[in-house]
Formats: C-alpha cells, sequence, structure tokens
C-alpha cells in the first residue's frame, strides 16, 4: 500500500502596507503571488476647516478617527493574509518598517500558526526575484 504523504508547504512573505509577496515552496514547486493591501495611506491631517459663521458645527478633520480607520484597514489586510497562509508548515516574515512585526503579531495570536514563524527579518524593497531568492536561501537552511 502506498502512503500519500503530503509535502511540506514553506511560505515567505515580503510585506509592508501596501502590498505582500507571497512565495510558496511545495517540494522544487515555486509559486509567487503578489497582493496589494487596499490600505489607504496613512498621512497626518493638518488641522481642518473651519465653518462661515460663528455657531455652525466645525468641521474639523478628526486625526483619531483616521487613524482609527487605517488600524481598521490593515487589521483586515492581515486577516486576508492569514486566511492565505492557513496550510503553510513554515513562516518567514520579512520587509521594511514595521508590516512584518504587526503580522508576526497577528499571527502568534492563532494556535494554528504557534511555532510556524521560523524567522521575522528587515529588508528593503525588492524585486520579485530577489525576493525569490531569499526565501529560497532561508529555507535551504532550515532543511
Amino acid at each position: 500500500m502506498v502512503e500519500n504523504k503530503r509535502q511540506e508547504r514553506k511560505v515567505g512573505l515580503w510585506l509592508d502596507h501596501e502590498q505582500v509577496v507571497i512565495v510558496t515552496l511545495t517540494g522544487k514547486t515555486v509559486k509567487t503571488e503578489k497582493l496589494m493591501s487596499g490600505v489607504e495611506r496613512h498621512t497626518r491631517l493638518a488641522g481642518g476647516s473651519r465653518a462661515a459663521t460663528v455657531y455652525a458645527a466645525q468641521d474639523v478633520a478628526s486625526e483619531s478617527s483616521h487613524h482609527r480607520r487605517f488600524e481598521n484597514q490593515l487589521a483586515a489586510y492581515y486577516r486576508r493574509l492569514i486566511g492565505r497562509l492557513k496550510d503553510a508548515d513554515e513562516l518567514f516574515v520579512f520587509g521594511p518598517a514595521e508590516a512584518k512585526i504587526e503580522l508576526k503579531k497577528a499571527l502568534e495570536i492563532q494556535k494554528s500558526f504557534r511555532g510556524k514563524i521560523v524567522a521575522v527579518e528587515p529588508a528593503d524593497k525588492m524585486t520579485e526575484r530577489q525576493i525569490v531568492a531569499k526565501v529560497r536561501q532561508r529555507f535551504s537552511r532550515t532543511q
């Protein structure tokens, strides 16, 4: 009787707040996927506008509501990513800025991802080929 053993899925993610490049290694097969976050740029608001009359309602842009919307969009982005990663056996997360740390925290909350994160590293902007090479290099060290 032949046993049908599932090949390990090793996934590397280069991400920032705008996009993610997902590289999935299954045996000798490499699959890449690029997704846009849909998160609005987090810009600092410079005040707001005032009403023309003294007693009219003030139309002041609320920095806190803008920030709250940004945080909600980020959370939705990370939830979408986590949904795509559910079949991963090992995860390597890298990229510039804070998105990699935020995703790591979101992953660690999920019991199914505990122990699957092999590394989280800083990385600058990279081409898709550079990302694939970095993911292959990382997982060749862990075999």
